[in-house]
């Protein structure tokens, strides 16, 4: 009977003890560590809000993009039946080097024909060129016949002249006189026939020249033919146009292409460049020449350097086939993306990583243009001026 009096005397006695217990806050070690987290919290705040006002807000990025690169697709100029490939795929190629080889055969005689009628229009100018000459010496001999006529006919009259009054006096037999007239009249006659002459050969150099440009004019259509056959003959053999890497490739030996057909591709692996297609309300700042930070999923933290080249002049879907018709009535808008260029800033290293198609984000530096805003928005008040 005494155990039940202790017992309830030992409850009253635990209660107190929890409520006295004091408050962590209380502590003065706790205060100073929550000063301190609270101080560093604020002063984190501060220094974002900083950089976000002086940088961040001037950096714009976007996931949007993709690495490109102006490949040049190889096809050939003629038909014909594919006789070697030299390539393979993959497989690194320079400017120059041959790639695949098409049948000649054809193409090789038809050059040879071609040569072969180049040799017959020179023979003709040859041919041509003589003839002229020959004429230009009738020329020349038809010009002498023509001064000795003329000398006789000079003397001729000059005779007749001196004996006419003679045998009018009586002083001279008319016979004499008679045979001094015919005497001119055949140097009259001579003479005219020399001028024909004469005009004979003129018109035989005018033809004979005639025909040495008609066979000129030959040469150099044969030659013009010979340098298509030639350029033909050459295209059997393609080359690469540019240092690239060979992907793509469709030929096989004995397969026949037609002129067009492509075979392969050259990718300029290293002229690689991005497309990244920024919103709209991105490109307020973007300027060419500006940094940008580029972040492929193939070279994980590795940060590649680029710098912008040129904005598109329209948006993406300006430039689609089917572009939108916002008056048809069912107009919704939606935030449109511009294209943006920039060149790829990589070394060897990384450029046998990366390759057209590869999705990588990218982040623009904008503050060298954070004036433009002002100067747009002096401009606009300044031609907002006169209205009012």
């Amino acid at each position: 009977m005494t155990e039940q009096p202790q017992r309830a005397d030992a409850a009253p006695d635990e209660t107190p003890s929890t409520e006295d217990k004091p408050s962590p806050l209380k502590n003065p070690k706790v205060r100073w560590t929550l000063a301190i987290i609270g101080v560093v919290v604020v002063i984190a705040l501060v220094a974002w809000l900083i950089y976000h006002l002086l940088v961040g807000r001037y950096l714009q990025d976007t996931n949007n993009a993709y690495l490109q690169a102006d490949a040049v697709a190889v096809a050939p100029r003629i038909n014909g039946y594919v006789t070697e490939v030299l390539v393979q795929d993959n497989q690194w190629v320079k400017a120059g080097e041959p790639l695949l080889r098409i049948d000649p055969r054809t193409y090789r005689a038809t050059l040879d024909q071609a040569e072969a009628v180049i040799a017959v229009r020179e023979a003709d100018i040859a041919a041509a060129a003589a003839g002229v000459q020959g004429q230009q010496s009738s020329l020349l001999q038809a010009r002498t016949q023509l001064t000795a006529a003329a000398a006789s006919l000079r003397f001729g009259r000059s005779e007749l002249a001196r004996f006419t009054p003679l045998a009018a006096s009586g002083a001279d037999t008319h016979e004499h006189v008679e045979s001094l007239r015919h005497d001119v009249e055949r140097a009259q006659a001579q003479y005219d026939a020399a001028k024909a002459q004469i005009q004979g050969a003129q018109s035989q150099i005018e033809a004979s020249q005639a025909q040495l440009e008609q066979a000129q004019a030959g040469l150099k259509q044969a030659q013009a033919d010979a340098a298509q056959a030639r350029v033909a003959f050459e295209d059997t053999e393609l080359r690469a146009r540019i240092d690239g890497r060979v992907g793509n490739k469709t030929v096989q030996v004995g397969q026949f292409v037609a002129a067009g057909t492509r075979t392969m591709t050259i990718v300029p692996v290293a002229s690689l460049y991005l497309v990244a297609n920024f919103k709209e309300t991105q490109v307020g700042l973007m300027r060419a020449g500006q940094a940008a930070e580029i972040k492929v999923d193939a070279l994980p933290g590795t940060p590649l350097r680029g710098t912008v080249e040129s904005i598109s002049p329209g948006t993406g879907s300006q430039f689609a086939l089917l572009p939108p018709q916002n008056a048809t009535g069912n107009f919704t808008k939606v935030v449109q993306r511009v294209p943006v260029r920039i060149r790829v800033d990589a070394g060897a290293e990384a450029r046998k990583v990366l390759v057209p198609g590869m999705s990588v984000e990218v982040t623009v530096d904008t503050r060298n243009a954070k004036d433009a805003r002002e100067r747009t928005q002096d401009e606009a008040e300044a031609m907002a001026a006169p209205a009012r």
